[in-house]
């Protein structure tokens, strides 16, 4: 039921057969998000003997040793560690770049802007895969092949003009007599950018750097073709490699476990976040 105050009293309104056929699809498709979750975590605590019994049973015992087995065997434990240097530094450097980007983009005034902004734009309708060769061929010549840190500084660098737009934005939507007041008193343009349009950025940095950390866990192409050695792999590699091995071993279970350890880290951020990057993809457009 919807509420209305009116005159000081609560007027209870019907809800429509539209909110209630609306409301029933999000139900829906919530549960085709959860359910998998959740079938997923309930074969992670059986035998394999169970599992190929009976999918659908629940366990007749909790075997919480598949989650030590997973960490361990399937290098689980490493790939964790190896994702939270290669996302952690990527995500500081490459949202640095970003807000530093957006600024001198949106508020600043230079000869061939607009041609930059137009390239920009132009990247967006060109597949990311075309780069790929390039790309790999300046990276084995640098020698920054099978390296994390080489993985690194090609994804701080690479730039993603949907970040830049996202940012650039809310940057843009920033009242300019800030900057004018700050050139007054004698701001030069990187106090400028660090003391007041930094701080009034934050909830649009921490929108993009959501975004940001969701693409860089979620990267498996990028860590597949340049990590050789498996004690570099990333998480998305490493579970990869864990699923290539159930065709020589039927030890599913196992697998489930590791990629229920592999999914805490992305739940844990929609469930601490989900509010920050709604009202963070919505203040610039308002403002603006």
């Amino acid at each position: 039921m919807l509420r209305k105050v009116l005159g000081g009293f609560v007027v209870k309104e019907k809800k429509s057969i539209a909110d209630w056929l609306w409301n029933l699809a999000l139900l829906l498709w919530a549960l085709t998000i959860i359910f998998p979750l959740a079938w997923i975590f309930y074969e992670s605590l059986k035998t394999n003997q169970e599992f190929f019994q009976d999918v659908w049973k629940l366990p007749g015992q909790l075997i919480w040793q598949n989650y030590s087995d997973a960490w361990n065997e399937y290098r689980i434990g490493q790939a964790m560690l190896n994702t939270v240097y290669y996302v952690g530094v990527s995500l500081i450097i490459g949202t640095f770049l970003t807000a530093i980007n957006a600024y001198v983009l949106t508020r600043m005034q230079f000869k061939g802007r607009s041609v930059m902004w137009g390239l920009i734009m132009l990247s967006l309708f060109l597949p990311g895969i075309n780069a790929l060769v390039p790309q790999y061929v300046l990276m084995r010549d640098l020698g920054l092949t099978n390296s994390l840190t080489g993985l690194i500084i090609l994804d701080s660098f690479s730039e993603s003009a949907f970040y830049l737009m996202m940012l650039g934005g809310f940057m843009q939507s920033l009242p300019k007599e800030l900057e004018e007041s700050a050139s007054i008193d004698g701001a030069s343009i990187f106090q400028t950018f660090f003391r007041i349009i930094l701080p009034l950025s934050t909830a649009g940095i921490v929108t993009v750097a959501i975004f940001k950390f969701l693409n860089l866990y979620n990267n498996f192409l990028g860590p597949f073709i340049y990590l050789s050695d498996p004690d570099k792999y990333t998480v998305g590699v490493a579970m990869y490699q864990a699923n290539q091995i159930m065709h020589y071993k039927s030890d599913w279970v196992t697998l489930f476990a590791g990629l229920m350890i592999t999914m805490v880290p992305l739940i844990v951020m929609y469930m601490v976040f989900q509010n920050r990057v709604r009202e963070g993809a919505t203040l610039g457009a308002i403002k603006g």
